[in-house]
Protein backbone atom coordinates (compact mmCIF):
# COMPACT_ATOMS: atom_id res chain seq x y z
CA UNK A 1 0.00 0.00 0.00
CA UNK A 2 1.59 3.27 -1.15
CA UNK A 3 2.29 5.83 1.51
CA UNK A 4 0.45 9.15 1.32
CA UNK A 5 3.09 11.86 1.10
CA UNK A 6 3.42 14.55 3.75
CA UNK A 7 3.08 17.14 0.99
CA UNK A 8 -0.26 15.72 -0.13
CA UNK A 9 -1.60 15.70 3.43
CA UNK A 10 -0.43 19.27 4.00
CA UNK A 11 -2.08 20.37 0.75
CA UNK A 12 -5.44 18.85 1.66
CA UNK A 13 -5.34 20.30 5.17
CA UNK A 14 -4.60 23.75 3.78
CA UNK A 15 -6.73 23.85 0.63
CA UNK A 16 -9.99 22.14 1.66
CA UNK A 17 -12.18 24.62 3.51
CA UNK A 18 -13.23 23.09 6.82
CA UNK A 19 -15.99 25.66 7.22
CA UNK A 20 -17.58 24.73 3.92
CA UNK A 21 -17.09 21.05 4.63
CA UNK A 22 -18.91 21.35 7.96
CA UNK A 23 -21.71 23.48 6.54
CA UNK A 24 -22.14 21.00 3.66
CA UNK A 25 -23.03 18.38 6.28
CA UNK A 26 -25.90 20.58 7.48
CA UNK A 27 -24.20 22.02 10.57
CA UNK A 28 -25.16 25.66 11.12
CA UNK A 29 -22.25 27.85 12.24
CA UNK A 30 -22.39 31.27 13.89
CA UNK A 31 -19.72 33.82 14.72
CA UNK A 32 -17.97 33.13 18.01
CA UNK A 33 -15.64 35.63 19.64
CA UNK A 34 -13.48 38.32 18.08
CA UNK A 35 -10.91 36.10 16.37
CA UNK A 36 -13.12 34.90 13.55
CA UNK A 37 -13.99 31.49 15.02
CA UNK A 38 -17.36 29.87 14.37
CA UNK A 39 -19.50 27.73 16.66
CA UNK A 40 -22.28 25.21 16.15
CA UNK A 41 -23.80 22.09 17.65
CA UNK A 42 -21.43 19.14 17.61
CA UNK A 43 -22.59 16.39 15.23
CA UNK A 44 -20.86 13.71 17.28
CA UNK A 45 -22.85 13.90 20.49
CA UNK A 46 -26.19 15.19 21.80
CA UNK A 47 -25.12 18.83 21.92
CA UNK A 48 -27.74 21.12 23.40
CA UNK A 49 -25.32 23.97 24.06
CA UNK A 50 -23.19 24.64 20.94
CA UNK A 51 -19.67 23.45 21.67
CA UNK A 52 -18.30 22.65 18.19
CA UNK A 53 -15.79 25.37 17.29
CA UNK A 54 -14.35 25.86 13.80
CA UNK A 55 -11.34 28.11 13.27
CA UNK A 56 -11.30 29.19 9.58
CA UNK A 57 -7.92 30.88 10.00
CA UNK A 58 -6.31 27.63 11.18
CA UNK A 59 -8.68 25.29 9.30
CA UNK A 60 -9.14 23.25 12.47
CA UNK A 61 -12.12 22.13 14.56
CA UNK A 62 -12.63 21.14 18.17
CA UNK A 63 -15.53 19.98 20.31
CA UNK A 64 -15.32 21.60 23.75
CA UNK A 65 -18.21 19.50 25.00
CA UNK A 66 -18.47 15.76 25.57
CA UNK A 67 -16.07 14.78 22.79
CA UNK A 68 -13.09 16.90 23.91
CA UNK A 69 -11.38 16.22 20.61
CA UNK A 70 -10.76 17.89 17.28
CA UNK A 71 -8.41 18.09 14.34
CA UNK A 72 -8.13 18.83 10.65
CA UNK A 73 -10.43 18.30 7.68
CA UNK A 74 -9.15 14.72 7.48
CA UNK A 75 -10.09 13.99 11.09
CA UNK A 76 -13.54 15.48 10.49
CA UNK A 77 -14.20 13.30 7.44
CA UNK A 78 -12.94 10.19 9.27
CA UNK A 79 -15.39 10.83 12.05
CA UNK A 80 -18.44 12.08 10.20
CA UNK A 81 -18.23 9.39 7.48
CA UNK A 82 -16.94 6.60 9.79
CA UNK A 83 -14.12 5.78 7.39
CA UNK A 84 -10.40 5.10 7.70
CA UNK A 85 -7.63 7.68 7.39
CA UNK A 86 -6.80 6.58 3.84
CA UNK A 87 -10.46 6.51 2.83
CA UNK A 88 -10.95 10.03 4.19
CA UNK A 89 -7.96 11.25 2.19
CA UNK A 90 -9.39 9.65 -0.96
CA UNK A 91 -12.74 11.37 -0.41
CA UNK A 92 -11.04 14.74 -0.06
CA UNK A 93 -8.90 14.11 -3.14
CA UNK A 94 -12.04 13.35 -5.16
CA UNK A 95 -13.75 16.48 -3.90
CA UNK A 96 -16.92 14.70 -2.81
CA UNK A 97 -16.58 16.08 0.70
CA UNK A 98 -15.04 19.49 -0.02
CA UNK A 99 -18.32 21.42 0.09
CA UNK A 100 -20.34 23.33 -2.51
CA UNK A 101 -19.15 25.89 -4.97
CA UNK A 102 -21.03 29.17 -4.50
CA UNK A 103 -24.65 28.58 -5.45
CA UNK A 104 -24.19 24.88 -6.22
CA UNK A 105 -25.64 22.16 -3.96
CA UNK A 106 -23.00 20.02 -2.22
CA UNK A 107 -22.12 16.69 -3.77
CA UNK A 108 -23.25 13.60 -1.92
CA UNK A 109 -20.65 11.11 -0.80
CA UNK A 110 -21.15 7.69 -2.35
CA UNK A 111 -18.55 6.04 -0.12
CA UNK A 112 -19.38 2.85 1.71
CA UNK A 113 -18.96 3.36 5.44
CA UNK A 114 -16.79 0.90 7.27
CA UNK A 115 -18.64 -1.69 9.38
CA UNK A 116 -18.12 -1.88 13.16
CA UNK A 117 -14.87 -3.53 14.16
CA UNK A 118 -16.75 -6.39 15.81
CA UNK A 119 -20.13 -7.54 17.00
CA UNK A 120 -20.72 -8.61 20.63
CA UNK A 121 -21.00 -12.23 19.53
CA UNK A 122 -17.32 -12.43 18.53
CA UNK A 123 -15.04 -14.29 20.95
CA UNK A 124 -12.39 -12.46 22.96
CA UNK A 125 -9.48 -13.91 20.99
CA UNK A 126 -11.02 -12.80 17.70
CA UNK A 127 -11.89 -9.38 19.15
CA UNK A 128 -8.30 -8.78 20.24
CA UNK A 129 -7.05 -10.00 16.88
CA UNK A 130 -9.18 -7.40 15.15
CA UNK A 131 -7.90 -4.67 17.45
CA UNK A 132 -4.32 -5.69 16.66
CA UNK A 133 -5.11 -5.66 12.93
CA UNK A 134 -6.81 -2.27 13.20
CA UNK A 135 -3.76 -0.68 14.80
CA UNK A 136 -1.39 -2.42 12.39
CA UNK A 137 -3.31 -0.93 9.47
CA UNK A 138 -3.40 2.46 11.18
CA UNK A 139 0.40 2.41 11.51
CA UNK A 140 1.11 1.90 7.81
CA UNK A 141 -1.39 4.64 6.94
CA UNK A 142 0.18 7.21 9.27
CA UNK A 143 3.16 9.23 7.98
CA UNK A 144 3.77 10.55 11.50
CA UNK A 145 4.01 7.08 13.03
CA UNK A 146 6.24 5.79 10.23
CA UNK A 147 8.51 8.80 10.62
CA UNK A 148 8.76 8.09 14.34
CA UNK A 149 9.81 4.51 13.65
CA UNK A 150 12.40 5.74 11.16
CA UNK A 151 13.87 8.08 13.77
CA UNK A 152 14.08 5.18 16.21
CA UNK A 153 15.61 2.97 13.50
CA UNK A 154 12.93 0.32 13.89
CA UNK A 155 11.36 0.81 10.48
CA UNK A 156 12.30 -2.56 8.99
CA UNK A 157 9.16 -3.57 7.06
CA UNK A 158 9.55 -7.25 7.89
CA UNK A 159 9.94 -6.56 11.61
CA UNK A 160 6.90 -4.26 11.60
CA UNK A 161 4.82 -7.04 10.04
CA UNK A 162 6.19 -9.94 12.10
CA UNK A 163 5.81 -8.17 15.45
CA UNK A 164 2.48 -6.61 14.41
CA UNK A 165 3.45 -3.11 15.44
CA UNK A 166 0.49 -0.77 15.65
CA UNK A 167 -0.30 2.90 16.10
CA UNK A 168 -2.74 3.80 18.91
CA UNK A 169 -4.08 7.12 17.64
CA UNK A 170 -7.46 7.53 19.37
CA UNK A 171 -9.53 6.29 16.42
CA UNK A 172 -10.61 2.87 17.70
CA UNK A 173 -13.78 4.37 19.16
CA UNK A 174 -14.87 5.39 15.66
CA UNK A 175 -15.11 1.71 14.74
CA UNK A 176 -17.07 0.63 17.83
CA UNK A 177 -20.80 1.09 18.43
CA UNK A 178 -21.51 4.08 20.66
CA UNK A 179 -21.09 3.38 24.36
CA UNK A 180 -24.73 4.28 25.04
CA UNK A 181 -25.80 1.26 22.98
CA UNK A 182 -25.91 -2.24 24.44
CA UNK A 183 -23.37 -3.51 21.90
CA UNK A 184 -21.01 -0.58 22.46
CA UNK A 185 -21.06 -0.92 26.24
CA UNK A 186 -20.47 -4.66 26.05
CA UNK A 187 -17.53 -4.44 23.65
CA UNK A 188 -15.86 -1.68 25.66
CA UNK A 189 -16.28 -3.64 28.86
CA UNK A 190 -14.74 -6.72 27.29
CA UNK A 191 -11.78 -4.76 25.94
CA UNK A 192 -11.16 -3.31 29.38
CA UNK A 193 -11.28 -6.77 30.96
CA UNK A 194 -8.86 -8.06 28.31
CA UNK A 195 -6.59 -5.15 29.08
CA UNK A 196 -6.62 -6.00 32.78
CA UNK A 197 -5.81 -9.64 32.02
CA UNK A 198 -3.00 -8.70 29.62
CA UNK A 199 -1.43 -6.35 32.17
CA UNK A 200 -0.65 -9.36 34.39
CA UNK A 201 1.51 -10.88 31.66
CA UNK A 202 5.00 -9.32 31.58
CA UNK A 203 5.64 -10.50 28.01
CA UNK A 204 2.63 -8.69 26.57
CA UNK A 205 2.39 -5.09 25.40
CA UNK A 206 -1.28 -4.20 25.50
CA UNK A 207 -3.12 -3.23 22.31
CA UNK A 208 -6.27 -2.38 24.26
CA UNK A 209 -4.80 0.58 26.09
CA UNK A 210 -6.95 3.05 24.21
CA UNK A 211 -9.64 3.44 26.84
CA UNK A 212 -13.00 4.55 25.48
CA UNK A 213 -15.91 6.08 27.32
CA UNK A 214 -19.02 7.91 26.17
CA UNK A 215 -18.17 6.84 22.66
CA UNK A 216 -14.85 8.67 22.52
CA UNK A 217 -11.27 7.65 23.12
CA UNK A 218 -9.05 9.29 25.71
CA UNK A 219 -5.48 8.30 25.02
CA UNK A 220 -2.43 10.08 23.73
CA UNK A 221 -1.28 8.54 20.42
CA UNK A 222 1.40 5.90 20.95
CA UNK A 223 2.95 2.85 19.38
CA UNK A 224 2.09 -0.61 20.62
CA UNK A 225 2.55 -4.24 19.78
Amino acid sequence: MARISDGELARLKAEVSLQRLVEAKGIALAKHGANGDLVGCCPFHDDRSPSFVVSPSKNLWRCHGACQTGGSVIDFVMRVEAVSFRHAVDLLRQGVMSGPVEGVPPKRSTSVKLPPLAEPSVEDRELLGRVVGFYADTLVESPEALAYLARRRVDNAEAVEVFRLGYVNRTLGYRLPHSTSVAGAELRGRLQRCRAAASTRPDTLDHTREHTSKGHSHRTPSLAR
